[in-house]
């Protein structure tokens, strides 16, 4: 494996930039969520991109403006389109033998994509996109049940309950938050089906079962589109073994489309 360090203009500053060499004609463009540095929660993407490389995908991370080594003002995700606009630019510059990029992003960093109307990308990968706004940064009542559902077949929570260890309040506030109706799509999530409604690519939507982003997310969409791929014992960032294994191969499926 070959990587590189890049500087990539970007309206008059510095995306700091790791380009992970291959010949295949086929690029993944990593777009980094929140404030995350180019390498990943627990260096992650960075693993990631190593091992794409390895199997002959080239790979660019970047750091948005005010974000880790770029320089600049930190604009959020919804003000990172010409980010991503100069990191693909530098990324097809660099590897001339590429056809197809597929963007691929982790919570706002999904979202961003897609608000930027795939960003000149080829085909999306949104892991666990972001949706949340305002009072909905709530655990949806559909998250709740299934939260009760497992501690229901868990003997030790029944041991609990049983042995007065659980707080009868906590237990009937969580019960009335389950039983609420399901709130309306926030904006955001119109603005996202919108998006994705125009956007002429292929689109993989991976969700992370054990992450309340990618639950928010699923209550306000449409739990039968055929886009959508499930690692039930994922975490947000598919930092688990099997999790890391999944998401690589769901990103080797995208890539071959």
């Amino acid at each position: 494996m070959t990587r590189r360090h890049l500087s990539i203009p970007c309206e008059g500053e510095d995306l700091a930039a790791t380009l992970d060499l291959a010949q295949g004609t086929t690029g993944l463009l990593i777009v980094s969520g929140g404030n995350e540095l180019r390498a990943g929660a627990f260096s992650g993407q960075s693993l990631l991109a190593a091992r794409l490389a390895a199997a002959g995908c080239p790979v660019l991370r970047f750091d948005r403006r005010g974000v880790g080594d770029s320089s600049g003002h930190n604009a959020g995700f919804r003000g990172s389109a010409a980010d991503i606009a100069a990191a693909l630019a530098a990324f097809r510059r660099e590897m001339p033998q590429m056809q197809r990029v597929v963007g691929f992003g982790i919570c706002d960093a999904a979202s961003a994509l897609v608000l930027a109307g795939g960003a000149g990308c080829d085909g999306l990968v949104l892991a666990n996109p972001w949706t949340i706004e305002g009072a909905d940064s709530l655990p949806p009542p559909a998250a709740i049940r299934s939260r009760y559902r497992e501690k229901l077949r868990d003997p030790k929570e029944l041991l609990r309950l049983l042995s007065g260890k659980v707080s009868l309040r906590g237990l009937v506030r969580g019960m009335a938050g389950a039983l609420r109706p399901a709130p309306p799509p926030t904006t955001l999530a119109s603005e996202i089906a919108g998006g994705l409604a125009t956007f002429g690519g292929p689109v993989r939507i991976l969700l992370a079962g054990r992450d309340r982003t990618a639950q928010v997310f699923e209550a306000g969409w449409d739990s039968a589109d055929p886009r959508i791929a499930r690692c039930p014992g994922a975490s947000h960032a598919f930092a688990e073994p099997d999790s890391a294994d999944w998401l690589f191969e769901q990103l080797v499926t995208a890539l071959s489309e």
